[in-house]
Formats: C-alpha cells, structure tokens, sequence
C-alpha cells in the first residue's frame, strides 16, 4: 500500500503533488481515484458557479430595493414640485422659497428623478397620458404634445409619472 492509499483510508487531507507528478501530468492513483477526483472536482465547479448565480441575484435584488425605496420616496414629492412649476409660470421666484425650490430640486435630482415632457415632443403613450386632443396642426408630421399641462417624472428607465400632455394630430394632406 502506498502514502497515498494510506492518505485516502485514513481520510487526511490530499494536496495535489501527492498525487500528480508535476513534471508529466500523471497520477499515482487508481483509476478510480481519477473518477473520483473529476467527480469531485466537477462538484466544486458547479458549487462556484451556483454561488456566483446567487451572489449575481443578490446584488440585482437589492439594487432592485434600493430602487423601489427610491421611488416610493421620490413620488409623493412630484406634487410639490408640480407646485414650484406653477408658482415659476406665475412669477419669478425669488428670496428663501427660491432657495428651497432650487435645493429640492438639486436632491430629487441627484437621486435619479428626471422630468420629461416638452411642447413639440412626439406623443408616446407610454410616456404621455393625453388630457385632451386640439385638433390638426399642419406645422406637425405625427401626433405631438402641444402644450404640457403637468411634466412627466422618471428614475432611470421607470416612468414615476407620465406627462400630462394636449395632443394635436398632423393635418391630413
């Protein structure tokens, strides 16, 4: 009997230059050793694979909590600042509100929250909601939003609120 069956009765630990020459490549061991250690090895293999699966869905799902938190945060303070808007459209904003308005502006910012939602802009249903449709417009080649009512909010990709848009269509010719 060899150290290395000894090794594999007893249980011990096996490092690789027991039982690999490191100069040809080849075993000492039995070849059922072999297709134990292939085995074995295949098992570690498929085990590193399913633990960076489960590390990979992890971080995803956590991103995707983060990102939830954010919105759920982020889209009661879309009124306020529908507020702001019409306080702008009305007068200048000046002294200590325009200070406020500018520095929550900046945080919602900073936190992802863009707004969308321009006279002009090609109507998307998906980003638009239409309030109201004002007939033709030959100035326009497809379905536009003529005037903006309310802005659209998003975060990242996630629309948080569509535009409230009036709609005109091009006129047929």
């Amino acid at each position: 009997m060899s150290g290395v069956d000894n090794w594999l009765e007893e249980g011990g630990p096996l490092e690789p230059e027991d039982v690999i020459d490191v100069e040809t490549g080849e075993t000492d061991l039995p070849p059922s050793t072999d297709v134990q250690l292939a085995e074995r090895t295949a098992d570690l293999q498929r085990l590193q694979a399913e633990y960076a699966n489960y590390r990979k869905r992890v971080d995803r799902d956590r991103q995707m909590v983060a990102e939830n938190a954010t919105y759920r945060v982020l889209a009661p303070i879309i009124e306020v600042l529908d507020t702001i808007d019409r306080a702008r459209e009305h007068e200048e904003i000046e002294g200590g509100f325009k200070a406020v308005a500018d520095q929550l502006t900046g945080v919602v910012t900073s936190l992802g929250l863009t707004r969308f939602g321009e006279p002009g802009d090609p109507f998307d249903p998906n980003l638009h909601e239409a309030l109201s449709h004002l007939g033709t417009d030959p100035e326009v080649a497809v379905a536009t939003c003529k005037h903006i009512a309310k802005a659209g909010y998003k975060i990242g990709d996630r629309v948080v609120r569509a535009a409230q848009v009036l709609v005109v269509d091009p006129a047929d010719g």
